[in-house]
């Protein structure tokens, strides 16, 4: 049995190859996600990471007491307290550092991977005694030595098109500066390696920009060889001023970090995540589908064993080694493919102006394990359950007939099954339209009832097939007798048109609910983006932390064409155990440049300890107009007691709560500092030349965005619009594994009737009409599962779009006909270049030849 198994590995070399590329292709789907999600992960985190790897201690600045000179909070990080630590034993290296954050404008004007301050690291270059910084070795030019100058990192210069020489425009917080690039560097730092920018300045440019003149934000130590970090960090704590200045170790700002820059990537993992869950199914599937088919494919063959004295059990072993035999080559041949498939994922899916971050694969153990799990365990199971069920027919009996129909009994128990799920995933998600919110609990209900009503599909899949192809029939029937045959043989085993079509449903499915549910959401964030906006132009920052020079204000208020420059103050409000978004705004400008719908009370009623609030906040802390709020606002510490004077409906221009100015601006982030400037244009106007002015007013700063109404509309749905790509890209590979499928049912159909396609080329049947006839037969089977695909995408989309209608007041379910009409056309363009390879095999059959094989 063990020779035959061999035997029977090497006698089919085509079906062997067919099946061999459907598990490669299962498990590359499976681990290119898997490592596109580890590797994806790793590389955000070391985007917003800093390496401590050379830092045993780091001595910052204490924040201030109450009452204290702010001003003073790094007045004792200077150069005599460097020089007092290097001097504490075990020290082997003092470097200062004054770091913060900038980010450039390329050299044609558009920002550099602007948004994400921690991918935009500045710092001072600190010489040694050598005249060299030891962190950022040179390639080029010189280091800066005045204000005019700077460095940046050869991947900067590269993505920004800097040469030595070059004039570079940038900002750290408020005014534009121009400064001269004197010098390219290499960086280790994984924030910069990853894909950010770094910008380097003289000490003294550093300090006064990110601390004050004369001190620095930290000062890094290594420690000599043998020394203990803890102690170190003791010694050097023994000599600071315990009220204004403290030391951590390096490990202990790792484990810090490392807590945070989890939180902050813990999204870029989760997603991958669901898609890779995906692929499993879908990769598992085609595998189950594929072994499904070859073992029919040999039924008569397991009978010959069976009649010449060949045990089940050793027939059921035969069967099962030639799996893992498969197995285990297309699961060496599937990791590598698969390695290859995330190698490129994040070049496909990044956006050019917000690239993926840059960084190695990461090969963990959850691919290789996934790579055996499918690519064997699958196989095998595969295997096992068909080969279980041939061996149990009778060898004179299976040798009557390639073909067993399931018994009656068998589709009874399978149709009710499938019935079962299928009322039960249905009622699941008919259950959520009421929903008012998409909360976690709501949201998981709907995942697990799409799973539900997808197994369901499965299940009853061979059970519709008769009559959905009957129905699609008709149009092949326009097709002459090569129509009419064509749907004869989809519908002579309908347990295989069904597996066939299963996987092209699953991703028809996906594909259409996703296309629905993210079209009818850009719709009403589109309407939520612009209800709210009175105002012609919105100039904001990107970040909340940053803020809009003040003299920017006047110069926009002075510009040609700008009837209204209405500057706005965001902040943070804290309401009990929620963090609220509050807007610092002057009532006299507020009707020119928002659209409020006052519920009651009136924005004019602003002023100190008076603010207004949303309906939503208004709801959920269960206060009206007149009523009171113990609130803490932006960086205070204190509570205070709030007068509500009005209340809003729900606004995001207005965001949750609205203050006076003057309040807002005294505990913001940046006291004093504006976040946005709302501008109402003479007669509405709006236009690439007032677009350019009001650029040309705020200095082309890179930190600020100036936005039309249309912009703003388009960067609301832009994070939707990047999952949604992300979504089809990954789907993508299930529609090429999908082809797979068809082309290895087709393959193996053509085999099955090579002597029935013999009788119709004796019978005058030319060969144009054999390919015609197969063409037709794939495109019908793809026709079968694109219409269930469909049914069930939109049902799933109309549910689950309850939950964004409950959370989303401007939510109505909106179909996409052009992309809808594009998944239609695509699938059935799939089914038909699928038949490509079987119908030319299948036309070349010469009639003799074909009547002959036996």
């Amino acid at each position: 049995m063990l020779r035959t198994a061999l035997r029977n590995v090497l006698a089919h070399k085509a079906r062997l190859a067919m099946t061999v590329l459907a598990v490669c292709l299962g498990v590359a789907f499976v681990c290119g996600t898997l490592v596109f999600a580890d590797s994806s992960a790793a590389a955000y985190r070391a985007a917003a990471s800093r390496n401590f790897a050379d830092i045993a201690v780091t001595v910052t600045a204490k924040a201030p007491a109450p009452g204290a000179d702010a001003d003073r909070r790094g007045s004792v990080l200077d150069d005599a307290l460097a020089r007092r630590l290097a001097a504490v034993p075990g020290v082997a290296a003092v470097h200062p550092s004054a770091d913060g954050s900038a980010t450039l404008n390329a050299a044609d004007g558009t920002p550099l991977r602007a948004g994400k301050a921690w991918a935009n690291p500045a710092a001072a270059y600190v010489p040694g005694k050598d005249g060299k910084d030891t962190r950022f070795p040179l390639l080029k030019g010189r280091a800066p030595q005045n204000g005019g100058e700077i460095a940046v990192d050869s991947g900067t210069a590269a993505a920004g098109r800097f040469g030595i020489g070059d004039t570079i425009t940038l900002a750290t917080d408020g005014p534009v500066m121009t400064k001269r690039l004197v010098g390219i560097v290499t960086a280790k730092d994984t924030r910069v390696t990853t894909g950010g920018t770094l910008a380097l300045f003289d000490k003294a440019t550093a300090q006064r920009l990110f601390a004050s003149p004369g001190h620095y934000t930290g000062i890094d130590l290594s420690a000599a060889p043998g020394t203990d970090q803890v102690e170190l960090a003791d010694r050097v704590t023994a000599r600071l001023p315990a009220d204004r200045a403290e030391a951590t170790s390096g490990a202990a700002q790792a484990a810090q970090q490392a807590t945070y820059v989890d939180t902050l990537t813990r999204g870029y993992e989760k997603l991958p995540m669901v898609f890779a869950g995906i692929s499993l199914f879908i990769g598992s599937f085609l595998v189950v589908n594929t072994f499904t088919m070859l073992v029919s494919r040999r039924t008569r063959e397991i009978a010959l064993l069976r009649a010449i004295g060949a045990e089940r059990r050793q027939v059921v072993r035969s069967v099962l080694l030639e799996a893992l035999l498969l197995g285990l080559a297309a699961s060496a041949a599937g990791f590598l493919l698969g390695l290859g498939i995330a190698s490129v994922l994040p070049d496909v899916l990044g956006g050019a102006e917000d690239p993926l971050p840059n960084g190695p694969l990461v090969i963990g153990p959850r691919p290789v394990v996934a790579a055996l799990g499918v690519g064997v365990g699958v196989t095998v199971l595969a295997a096992w359950l068909p080969s279980r069920r041939a061996a149990k027919v009778a060898p004179v009996e299976a040798m009557r007939s390639a073909e067993q129909p399931p018994s009656a009994t068998r589709s009874r128990i399978r149709g009710a099954v499938g019935l079962v799920l299928l009322v039960l995933g249905a009622g699941l998600l008919v259950s959520l339209t009421g929903a008012k919110d998409a909360s976690v609990e709501n949201l998981q209900s709907a995942m697990f009832g799409c799973a539900v009503l997808v197994i369901a599909m499965i299940m009853l899949a061979p059970l519709l097939a008769a009559p959905v192809i009957r129905l699609t029939g008709r149009l092949t029937g326009r097709f002459g007798i090569t129509g009419h045959l064509a749907r004869e043989n989809a519908l002579r085993d309908p347990r295989r048109t069904a597996a066939t079509a299963a996987t092209l449903m699953i991703s028809t499915a996906l594909v259409t609910g996703l296309a629905v549910i993210g079209d009818s959401t850009g719709q009403a964030l589109d309407r939520q983006a612009a209800a709210g906006l009175g105002a012609d132009y919105v100039i904001s920052t990107r970040t909340a932390t940053t803020g809009i020079d003040p003299a920017a204000v006047r110069r926009v208020a002075d510009t040609s064409g700008v009837r209204t420059a209405a500057a706005v103050t965001d902040s943070t409000l804290f309401l009990g155990g929620n963090v609220r978004q509050i807007s610092g705004v002057d009532p006299d400008a507020v009707p020119a440049v928002m659209k409020l719908d006052f519920v009651s009370g009136s924005v004019k009623d602003l002023g100190p300890g008076r603010i207004a609030v949303s309906g939503t906040t208004a709801r959920e802390h269960g206060v009206r107009t007149g009523g009171k709020l113990n609130a803490r606002m932006g960086q205070s510490q204190d509570l205070k007691q709030y007068t509500v004077v009005g209340v809003y409906k729900d606004n995001p221009v207005a965001h949750d709560a609205l203050g006076a100015r003057g309040e807002v601006q005294r505990s913001s982030f940046q006291p004093g500092s504006v976040q946005r400037i709302l501008v109402r244009t003479d007669d509405g106007a709006v236009s690439k030349t007032t677009a350019d002015r009001l650029r040309a007013a705020v200095g082309n700063s890179p930190l600020l965005t100036v936005q039309d109404r249309e912009a703003l509309v388009h960067e609301s749905a832009g994070v939707l619009g990047n999952l949604l790509t992300l979504m089809y890209g990954l789907l993508a590979i299930g529609v090429v594994i999908a082809s797979l499928g068809i082309v290895n049912t087709l393959a193996m159909s053509v085999a099955e009737r090579t002597r029935e396609i013999g009788v119709l080329r004796a019978i005058g049947m030319d060969r144009a009409g054999v390919r015609r006839m197969i063409r037709l037969e794939a495109v019908t089977v793809a026709a079968f599962g694109t219409l269930l695909g469909l049914a069930g995408g939109l049902f799933g989309a109309w549910a689950v779009g309850a939950l964004a209608n409950g959370a989303m007041e401007h939510y109505s379910l909106a179909l996409p006909w052009g992309t809808l009409l594009l998944v239609v056309l695509t699938s059935l363009t799939i089914g038909a270049l699928a038949a490509t390879v079987p119908a030319r095999r299948a036309a070349a059959l010469g009639p003799l030849e074909a009547v002959a094989e036996i």
